[in-house]
């Protein structure tokens, strides 16, 4: 698909340096000049979109020897200095929290107490787990010209047009930058879309590498004007040697998002599994992610999360704050920024209230974000990704006596988004009964507490071990679409007086 202007957001680590060794990663490819292995486990993008502007943030982990490498991304302009920040990288990990899936736990109320006396309403006991919430004389005959130049913390950073992708190749090799062979086809796409090249080289002196080798780049944030929202891949597959984990957000004013090229898929959710997946619920929800992806076709994208900015229910993480939000891109897109500097986290700013559910209210009300999740190969990933605005989902949320508020994804032609992978351990109550008119299936935290606890988020998706759960023993509720026939509630005991 060819659009002068379009969205492209490949991210392509190169190193400066001799042929080497290289490794796959989340949209390309890390090259060095040694054996070592490298690894790139932990790459992800938010689009903040609002009518044809777009803001795009790239989170990217290095893992390997100690030298300077690069990143090669076509942009549909030439960026300027001013277009380009550098974000701490804790915002991707509230983004991130906010909306991975999550695990709850409900305790089973003593069917005999009175709701009435301990919340005072009939009604309404707060379910566990959160409230609702080169060479430059050589320049001119490859048909590459260097529009820009300028630093943004660790990265030097080249702007660069092309007129011919063997011309770009060949301005590459000549600065020293080395990529692998059939490069000039896979640019060749973007050059004849007349993309600019936003070339980042790393200074490794300037990154932190924390104690089991792995360097956080700094986020990079850009913005631009595309009259599509897309996200090509092809350059990231070029010597990809396994299956790639991707996760997209997108944020936007009024709307979620999804594929306009693959199929869409909703996570299942509200499901009752077992107590051990306490243990290991990322693992469980790997073999969940996938063996959705494998019913639904490979080529599967899946929605994990669309809600509100202002709340979520539960909640493993506050909801994004508007310098959370300004960070992102809003104090772009709108003009506007929080009363703190971008990234810092700092509270709320005066002007903004807390909600009592978890939300913010005032401020940058009703964007909504998208989380979209697939995993990908050569065989499975043969065109970029395109997106396109969709209709409000709902599904995954709970009613306020902890029972399950849904049976899944529900997709309406009006109202807001509040769809959410969420998974339920519960502790059903299994002391005897001693009234004679018992009522069950009310839920809440843990006997003897007030309150409720705080959900696990699935964190680290890429790198969760997997072929080491078994859906059926772990997944309580029947899913048709996996084919699993659920189990039963354990019995509860009877009664002196022989009520259940």
């Amino acid at each position: 698909m060819n659009a002068p202007r379009t969205l492209a957001v490949i991210l392509v680590a190169i190193a400066i340096s001799l042929p080497s060794s290289r490794a796959a990663a989340f949209c390309g490819f890390f090259v060095a000049g040694s054996d070592a292995k490298l690894t790139n486990n932990a790459s992800q993008v938010v689009l903040m979109r609002k009518g044809n502007r777009t803001v795009m943030t790239m989170s990217n982990n290095y893992q390997g020897p100690p030298e300077n490498f690069a990143m090669v991304v076509p942009v549909p302009v030439v960026l300027q200095k001013e277009d380009v920040k550098t974000l701490p990288a804790d915002v991707f990990d509230r983004v991130d929290s906010l909306s991975a899936p999550r695990l709850v736990e409900y305790w089973e109320q003593d069917p005999c107490e009175d709701v009435r006396d301990r919340d005072g309403v009939f009604g309404l006991a707060s379910p566990a787990g959160g409230r609702p919430m080169r060479h430059k004389g050589e320049e001119g005959k490859l048909g590459v010209r260097v529009e820009a130049r300028f630093v943004a913390g660790e990265y030097e950073v080249v702007i660069l047009s092309a007129t011919a992708s063997h011309g770009l190749e060949t301005w590459l090799h000549q600065n020293n930058y080395s990529i692998p062979r059939g490069a000039a086809a896979a640019l060749s796409p973007y050059v004849r879309d007349r993309s600019k090249f936003f070339v980042a080289k790393v200074d490794i002196k300037k990154v932190h590498r924390d104690a089991r080798g792995a360097v956080q780049l700094s986020p990079l944030r850009f913005a631009f004007d595309a009259n599509e929202l897309r996200l090509p891949v092809r350059l990231g597959l070029l010597n990809a040697g396994g299956k790639q984990d991707l996760i997209v957000y997108v944020l936007h004013p009024t709307s979620r998002f999804e594929l306009a090229n693959y199929p869409n898929v909703f996570a299942p959710t509200n499901l009752e599994v077992s107590d051990g997946v306490r243990q290991n619920f990322a693992a469980f929800y790997a073999e969940l992610f996938d063996a959705t992806i494998e019913r639904m076709g490979r080529k599967a994208v899946i929605t994990e999360y669309a809600w509100q900015t202002t709340s979520c229910d539960p909640c493993p993480t506050p909801p994004l704050s508007p310098n959370d939000l300004s960070t992102l891109g809003l104090d772009v897109i709108d003009g506007t920024a929080a009363a703190s500097p971008p990234g810092a986290n700092a509270g709320n700013p005066p002007a903004v209230a807390r909600g009592r559910r978890g939300g913010y209210y005032g401020l940058s009300a009703g964007w909504v974000l998208t989380r979209l999740h697939t995993r990908y190969s050569k065989e499975t990933l043969s065109e970029d990704l395109v997106f396109r605005e969709a209709k409000p989902v709902t599904g995954g949320r709970a009613n306020w006596d902890g029972t399950s508020g849904d049976a899944g994804a529900a997709v309406t032609d009006a109202g807001v988004n509040n769809f959410q992978g969420r998974y339920i351990i519960r502790h059903y109550w299994t002391a005897p009964v001693a009234c004679e008119h018992p009522v069950y299936d009310r839920w809440g935290g843990p006997p003897g507490s007030f309150g409720n606890q705080a959900p696990t988020a699935a964190k680290g998706l890429a790198t969760a071990p997997r072929g080491t759960v078994v859906l059926a023993n772990e997944v309580r509720s029947p899913v048709p679409l996996l084919g699993i026939a659920g189990q039963p509630p354990p019995r509860r005991k009877e009664n002196p007086g022989g009520a259940k």
